[in-house]
């Protein structure tokens, strides 16, 4: 009696970045011509053979789902999710992506199972501890803008469920790994944050070496985190992946620039009659003149190509108007300006 299989073997990575790409609203076609593209219509093509012997359908679906962050979500619609892979704007964006990677797969321990296979891995593998840093470099705020939408449609929840159920498998087959194999490159999987925030990929700083930790709250103050809407937490505490060690003004430029379109004074403001050229009168109120996206009274923040940044200053900084002044670096308004800006998580 001859036998009929009526199942057959697949990969269990396979099967989870598979359908997380479906889930995502990409469908992925294995073909011989191609390393890997998008259509703009819907449509993965990955290399079906003449892979790398490090390469996997889980990393290079990982890695195309990391450039569709980057690029966001109208990059759905476009082929190869925009790039051309041939102009200067492809390397910092690859480096962007590169970065998300790191940071994103450092949350389950698989930094480097989940490596890519590219190129640039050199650039990957020379990443700090903490890939969003420094802060100031052009490619950091693109990653860190990309990793806050990966909580969210059309990536959100799935991404992370298929990191999740990677990192399941993998603490399983690590112990048994063999020689050269990627399995032996598993981490241990950060264990969750108590604040309920995902955990740090990376070193042992802790809640209470955090920028965002203030001590406040009616009666005795107690230790918060403005990163959880000002919960109590203990400064013991392992660091999120939020963590910033410091906030440093000349560095962000945040408040003054993109986060926030308006900075209106009162007409007794002392600026109004130190810089009459810089106050622009709206009839209703009155307003610091702007260039573009920034306070006109904003210097600085171009990033030379060594990497080291013209920080940013205030050209009127000790007569600059009352509701500068009342900026709280570290305050509720600090992290939403630097979320907006993609400086902070």
């Amino acid at each position: 009696m001859i036998r009929q299989a009526s199942h057959h073997y697949v990969d269990p990575l396979d099967e989870i970045w598979l359908t997380c790409a479906e889930r995502v609203g990409l469908r992925v076609e294995r073909v011989p011509d191609v390393y890997a593209s998008t259509d703009g219509a819907g449509r993965l093509r990955l290399a079906s053979h003449d892979l790398d012997p490090d390469d996997c359908a889980a990393q290079m679906v990982f890695h195309e789902l990391c450039h569709s962050l980057i690029e966001g979500p109208e990059s759905f619609s476009r082929a190869h999710w925009g790039l051309d892979n041939e102009t200067d704007r492809h390397v910092p964006r690859e480096h962007a992506c590169l970065r998300l990677q790191a940071h994103l797969a450092g949350g389950y321990g698989l930094r480097r199972a989940l490596a890519p296979t590219t190129d640039f891995r050199g650039y990957y593998d020379a990443l700090p501890d903490d890939p969003l840093t420094p802060r100031h470099l052009p490619e950091v705020p693109a990653a860190v803008a990309a990793a806050r939408r990966s909580d969210h449609p059309p990536w959100g929840p799935h991404l992370h469920q298929a990191l999740a159920a990677t990192a399941a498998v993998a603490a399983q087959v690590a112990p048994h790994a063999r020689g050269a194999s990627l399995w032996t490159l598993v981490d241990p999987r950060p264990e969750p944050h108590p604040s309920g925030l995902r955990p740090r990929g990376c070193d042992a700083a802790t809640c209470g070496d955090c920028a965002w930790h203030y001590r406040g709250g009616s009666g005795k103050p107690v230790d918060r985190c403005r990163q959880v809407d000002g919960a109590r937490i203990d400064p013991a505490w392992p660091a999120c992946a939020r963590f910033e060690a410091e906030l440093d003004c000349q560095t962000c430029g945040a408040c003054c620039r993109a986060a926030y379109h308006s900075v209106t004074v009162s007409r007794r403001d002392p600026v109004v009659r130190a810089h009459p050229a810089l106050v622009v009168d709206r009839g209703d109120y009155l307003e610091i003149r702007r260039i573009g996206d920034r306070c006109a009274c904003l210097a600085g923040g171009e990033v030379a190509a060594d990497g080291v940044l013209d920080r940013y200053h205030c050209t009127i900084y000790q007569e600059r108007p009352r509701p500068c002044r009342e900026f709280e670096r570290g305050g509720g308004h600090c992290v939403v300006a630097r979320r907006r800006v993609g400086l902070s998580l």
